[in-house]
C-alpha cells in the first residue's frame, strides 16, 4: 500500500488562499471578456485572461512538487532550467561547432547544478556555472578552430547558462537554507508568490490607470503606474506572509520589495533582449503567452538577490 506524504495545514491553507484567489481572477477575467467590447479592451483581457491561466499551471505544478517533496522539486525546476535554457539558445542561433559547448550546456552543467543541490554543497553550487561553465564552454568552442563571432557566440551561450540555470536554480536552492525555526520550503512560496503575483498587478494597475511608459521602446505595457501599484500591492502581500517565513512584518515588506525590483528589472532586461533578436516572445509553451523563459524571465533576477539576501541576514 502506497503510503501518501503528509500535507502541513500550513501549506493547506496556503494554498487555498492562493486557488481562492484564482478562482476571483477567473471569474473577473470570464465577466470582462462578456462586457468588453473595444478591440483594445478585448486584447488586454486576453492578455490577462492568459496570464491567470498560466498561473493555473505553475500553481498546480508547483503544488505537486512541494507536496511530493525536494526531489519533485528539483526535477521540475531542472526541467525549467532546461527549456529556459532551449528557448533562449533557439532565439540567438550559434555556429555548428557550439555545438560541443552547447551539449555541456544542457547534459553537463544542468544535471549538476541540481545535484549539488541535492547534495547540499553550497559553496560549488555558487561557483560551478560563474567559474567552471565560463571557462569550458569557449574551451570547447575555440578546439574547433571557428574564429568568426567567437566572443558574441561565446557570450550567447553563457548568457543563457547563466540565466536559464544558475539564476533560477536560487529558487530550489532555498531549500538548503537553516533558519532554525520556519521551514525553507515556505521561502520558495514566498519567493514565487510574490514575484509572479508582482507580474500580474503591474500589468492589470497599469492597463488600468498606467499613462507613463517606463521604457517604451523595450516594453510598451510598463508603466510607472503600473510599477508603482502592482509594486506595492505585491510587496503589502508579502508582507502579509510574514509568517511563514523568519521575518518580521517589515522585514517580509523589505523582502517582498527587493523581489518586486529585481523582477521588474529582469523582465525589462530579458525584454530587451527580445527586442534585439526581433522576436515578441521566448517561446510557446504557454499557448497565447509565451515561453517558459516568459514566465520566469523575473525570477531569473529576483531569485538569486532573495536567495543571498535570506543566507546572509537570516540563514544560521
Amino acid at each position: 500500500m502506497i503510503e501518501l506524504p503528509k500535507i502541513e495545514p500550513t501549506m493547506l491553507w496556503l494554498y487555498a488562499g492562493v486557488l481562492g484567489l484564482l478562482v476571483l481572477a477567473s471569474l473577473i477575467g470570464f465577466v470582462l471578456g462578456r462586457r468588453v467590447t473595444s478591440e483594445k479592451g478585448r486584447d488586454t483581457v486576453r492578455n490577462l485572461n492568459a496570464r491567470i491561466k498560466a498561473w493555473w499551471v505553475m500553481v498546480l505544478v508547483f503544488a505537486l512538487a512541494f507536496v511530493v517533496g525536494k526531489a519533485l522539486t528539483l526535477v521540475l525546476f531542472g526541467l525549467v532550467s532546461f527549456y529556459c535554457l532551449r528557448e533562449f539558445l533557439s532565439l540567438t542561433p550559434t555556429h555548428p561547432r557550439d555545438h560541443a559547448a552547447i551539449a555541456a550546456a544542457f547534459y553537463l552543467f544542468i544535471p549538476l547544478q541540481y545535484w549539488l543541490i541535492w547534495i547540499d554543497w553550497q559553496t560549488m553550487l555558487t561557483i560551478l556555472i560563474p567559474v567552471y561553465a565560463f571557462l569550458l564552454l569557449p574551451v570547447l568552442s575555440v578546439l574547433w578552430g571557428v574564429t568568426d563571432d567567437f566572443l558574441e557566440r561565446t557570450a550567447k551561450i553563457q548568457w543563457g547558462l547563466m540565466l536559464a540555470v544558475f539564476c533560477v536554480s536560487h529558487a530550489p536552492a532555498l531549500l538548503l537554507l537553516n533558519l532554525g525555526g520556519p521551514k525553507p520550503i515556505y521561502l520558495l512560496f514566498f519567493l514565487i508568490t510574490v514575484v509572479q503575483l508582482s507580474d500580474v498587478l503591474q500589468y492589470t494597475v497599469g492597463k488600468l490607470i498606467g499613462r507613463t511608459k517606463i521604457a517604451p521602446h523595450v516594453s510598451p505595457s510598463k508603466t510607472i503606474e503600473g510599477f508603482v501599484g502592482g509594486g506595492l500591492l505585491a510587496t503589502g502581500v508579502g508582507a502579509g506572509l510574514w509568517w511563514i517565513t523568519p521575518f518580521s512584518p517589515l522585514q517580509a515588506a523589505g523582502m517582498a520589495a527587493a523581489i518586486v525590483l529585481a523582477g521588474f528589472f529582469g523582465g525589462l532586461v530579458l525584454s530587451a533582449v527580445k527586442r534585439s533578436l526581433g522576436a515578441k516572445d521566448w517561446g510557446v509553451m504557454i499557448e497565447g503567452h509565451g515561453g517558459a523563459l516568459d514566465r520566469m524571465d523575473s525570477v531569473t533576477f529576483a531569485a538569486p538577490l532573495f536567495y543571498h539576501l535570506v543566507n546572509y541576514f537570516f540563514a544560521r
